[in-house]
């Protein structure tokens, strides 16, 4: 059964047990005072009987009988008892069958102690209330005793049940199609639910549940709750669906870029064997060009196995470290020295960050991996600004971070080519080639991961035509002796 249909059943059946519970409790309670009513007019009865005279004064006097036929009802029967319990005088009988009585004899009558009794009828069609009381002074019998029927008690009873129970199952009738309609309003904004659910297995995640109660509601928090789920499965799609299509694009770049080395040493063997190099030159030649080749392979394998290891351990790459006090100064002096090494023409100069004078940074880090970090950062800028043109390298301490930046002339970039320059492969050029430094565009995606894996964070700026900044920003270290 659907739970609409469970929801009125079961309702029903309560309000079934609860009608038939309190119907069944006030019918007896109204059988109960009947019958106490019908036991106080017997006893009545009976007592003004215990006062009477004997039958020859009772035939002569009509007073009495009168007070008799007054507290009497129709249907009563009134008798004097013997000691033993035989009747001696009938003072009221009954058109039908009389009642049963018991042996009344003079114990009987005591024990009984005028407490009303029930007996059957002679021919058992009916049942009697009855007491028995001891005669009054003076008389010849011994007891009375009053009976009382209860056929009018019964079919007062019988009637009454009848009528309730056809109120009953009127009320019923219209409990359950007024509960019907009220749980299929109350279950409205469960379907709504459902039909959403169903939406989305259906594939469409777009869909969410409304708002179809009050927040502190338990249809307003499945509501909640439902939406908040989905915004997680939706949101967790999209990360999974940019994994994988990063995924994609950097096995495709990997394998061009693996790919173009070995391309070259291939050539030059199928060369060799062809009998292309009969001269001893063109075979030095061609071995130097493959252990360039070779070279490149090695660098490129080994910056992606870094990359590799840095995204495996996460945040647990700190631990890989070997960390201890250092200073960025010594990384920033040397990267001066390298730029001058590489291209003496060009200008260099040493500043603080965003000018000044230089000063002290010290930070917790590993002084060799940070060292990799400033090169791929000095070989960027030479392969990518003018032959001579001006390269500040500023270090210090700024809002409590230690920093460490460099800055070019170069052509800049723009603001969608910022935000992929630290993308595995990605070149602002866009050209599939490598550039003319022999890089695969795994050098400033190098350059994040170690320094996320400080602590720290690198940061960008750049427009086009105005060169680019590169500042990396780490936590400062005070505890360097000397510092």
């Amino acid at each position: 059964m659907s739970l609409r249909t469970r929801l009125v059943a079961l309702t029903l059946a309560l309000l079934v047990a609860a009608l038939l519970g309190s119907t069944g409790l006030v019918i007896d309670q109204l059988r109960r005072t009947l019958v106490r009513q019908l036991d106080e007019r017997i006893h009545s009865v009976a007592v003004v009987t215990q006062r009477l005279p004997g039958l020859e004064a009772l035939v002569d006097d009509r007073q009495v009988a009168d007070t008799v036929q007054q507290q009497a009802i129709r249907d009563m029967y009134v008798a004097r008892l013997t000691a033993d319990g035989r009747t001696a005088q009938v003072i009221r009988s009954t058109e039908g069958p009389p009642p049963a009585l018991p042996r009344l004899d003079t114990e009987a009558v005591a024990a009984r102690d005028g407490r009303p009794f029930s007996i059957p009828s002679s021919t058992g069609d009916k049942r009697w209330r009855a007491v028995a009381l001891p005669s009054g002074p003076g008389q010849t019998a011994d007891s009375v005793v009053a009976a009382g029927t209860l056929s009018e008690v019964d079919s007062a009873m019988h009637r009454l049940t009848g009528r309730v129970l056809l109120i009953d199952a009127a009320v019923l009738g219209l409990l359950g199609v007024a509960g019907w309609f009220a749980v299929r309003a109350g279950l409205r904004p469960l379907r709504r639910i459902e039909t959403t659910a169903a939406a989305i297995a259906a594939g469409d995640r777009s869909s969410r549940v409304p708002q179809l109660a009050a927040a502190g509601t338990e249809l307003g928090s499945l509501a909640t709750s439902l939406n908040t789920m989905l915004d997680r499965i939706e949101a967790s799609d999209a990360v999974r669906a940019d994994a994988e299509q990063s995924m994609r694009r950097f096995i495709a770049d990997a394998s061009h870029e693996l790919r173009t080395p070995l391309a070259g040493i291939k050539g030059f063997t199928q060369l060799y064997r062809m009998g292309g190099m009969p001269e001893r030159s063109d075979v030095d030649a061609a071995m130097s060009r493959m252990e360039g080749e070779a070279e490149r392979l090695v660098e490129l394998v080994e910056e992606l196995l870094l990359l590799a290891r840095l995204d495996e351990r996460g945040p647990a790459a700190v631990q890989t470290l070997q960390r201890t006090p250092m200073d960025l100064r010594t990384l920033a002096a040397d990267a001066l020295r390298d730029l001058n090494a590489l291209d003496p023409g060009r200008s260099v100069a040493l500043t603080g960050p965003g000018g000044g004078s230089p000063g002290g940074a010290p930070v917790w880090g590993d002084e060799a991996r940070l060292r990799q970090v400033m090169s791929n950062l000095v070989g960027n800028a030479i392969a990518h600004t003018p032959v001579g043109s001006t390269v500040r390298i500023g270090v210090g301490v700024q809002d409590g971070q230690a920093v460490l930046e460099l800055c070019d002339e170069g052509p800049g970039m723009t603001t969608a080519q910022a935000a992929r320059v630290f993308d595995r492969f990605y070149r602002a050029d866009t050209a599939r080639g490598r550039t003319a430094s022999g890089g695969a565009g795994l050098g400033l995606s190098i350059v994040h991961s170690l320094v996320t894996a400080h602590g720290g964070r690198v940061e960008v700026h750049t427009a086009p035509g105005r060169g680019a900044t590169f500042r990396i920003l780490l936590p400062l270290h005070t505890d360097i002796p000397g510092a």
